[in-house]
């Protein structure tokens, strides 16, 4: 079974990172660009009154002429957007324990427990992922700048599992090629809120900002961005599904979004889920397989990372019912 939405691929992001491009296309035509460009870069790190403030600072034009944040957008309008590098931050390294899966000179892979933030950001300046690489690792890759260094991919705070950093900017450039070819391997584990009918099945619908609260997402073909989850049931346990997701794409909050959006949430999600479910402390939602190419060596690397003991503890109780 296949869930699809239409969606038209209107940004286009150029090699320097730090220049953005994109055509306006015909249904986002009338929106304010400060709003456009919040939208189109959907990064819950960037607010649109920082938006504002580039803007102010002559980093956005349109046609190669400067604007103020109120423009209002027409179709076919070329808009570009310098953005400004990341002011220095002051990243102090923690001796936090990390559950290492994997590690070489160029690539680490860690098992990150629910609760961790990946990288620091307002409101988690301290014992993040990146906190503990800067004690862990002599050195990360300065690609995603001062406050993300290494960081390849994220998982959410709440999400338990695999993640991979890179060591140097020649893993990372690597690393990231093959998230963009969809070559790497995601694999995640999740309990779902009722009976999954469908064995298994495909949800390709776009996903953007929610209108009614920023710092949600949503299926949406307004500013959005191409989304794809494929699922398979692995155990029905009454009114909850265990399933096996796999990403094609990897949007912020994805699996989380389409999975409300096809009307089986993920079981403890505190933002996109049910008042009524399982105690958990955040989503039931685990990051089991990762899978990408050696950078360096080019030999294919697997790994596998066994479902936490309090997210076990939940699917033990569903079963002894």
């Amino acid at each position: 079974m296949t869930f699809q939405d239409s969606h038209h691929e209107a940004a286009a992001e150029q090699d320097d990172e730090r220049l953005l491009e994109w055509t306006v296309a015909p249904e986002q035509a009338g929106q304010r660009i400060d709003k456009f460009i919040t939208d189109q870069l959907a990064d819950p790190a960037v607010s649109r009154t920082q938006v504002q403030d580039w803007i102010a600072a002559g980093a956005a034009s349109v046609g190669g002429r400067a604007v103020k944040a109120n423009y209002k957008l027409a179709a076919g309008d070329s808009l570009a957007v310098t953005v400004p590098e990341p002011e220095d931050a002051a990243i102090v390294p923690e001796d936090i324990p990390l559950d290492i899966v994997y590690e070489d000179s160029d690539v680490i892979v860690i098992n990150k427990p629910r609760g961790m933030v990946v990288h620091p950001a307002p409101g988690h300046s301290g014992g993040t992922v990146v906190n503990a690489l800067m004690h862990h690792c002599r050195d990360l890759s300065g690609i995603n700048g001062v406050l993300r260094p290494g960081i390849v991919h994220r998982i959410d705070k709440d999400t338990s599992g695999l993640l991979m950093a890179a060591k140097n900017d020649l893993a990372h450039l690597s690393l990231a090629e093959q998230l963009k070819e969809h070559s790497v391997t995601r694999k995640y584990v999740a309990l779902v809120h009722d009976n999954l009918h469908h064995d298994i099945g495909t949800i390709d619908a776009p996903i953007g900002r929610d209108d009614k609260d920023r710092k949600m997402f949503t299926v949406t073909t307004k500013g959005s961005k191409h989304a794809v989850t494929h699922f398979q049931v692995i155990e029905r346990l009454g009114d909850y599904t265990l399933v096996e997701l796999q990403l094609e794409t990897g949007r912020t909050h994805q699996i989380r979004v389409h999975l409300k959006y096809i009307g089986h949430p993920l079981a403890g999600d505190p933002v996109y889920g049910r008042n009524k479910t399982v105690a958990l402390g955040g989503q039931a939602l685990h990051a089991a397989a990762l899978g990408f190419t050696h950078p360096r060596t080019g030999e294919r690397l697997e790994f596998e990372a066994p479902i936490p003991a309090d997210m076990q503890h939940v699917l033990t109780s569903l079963r002894n019912r």
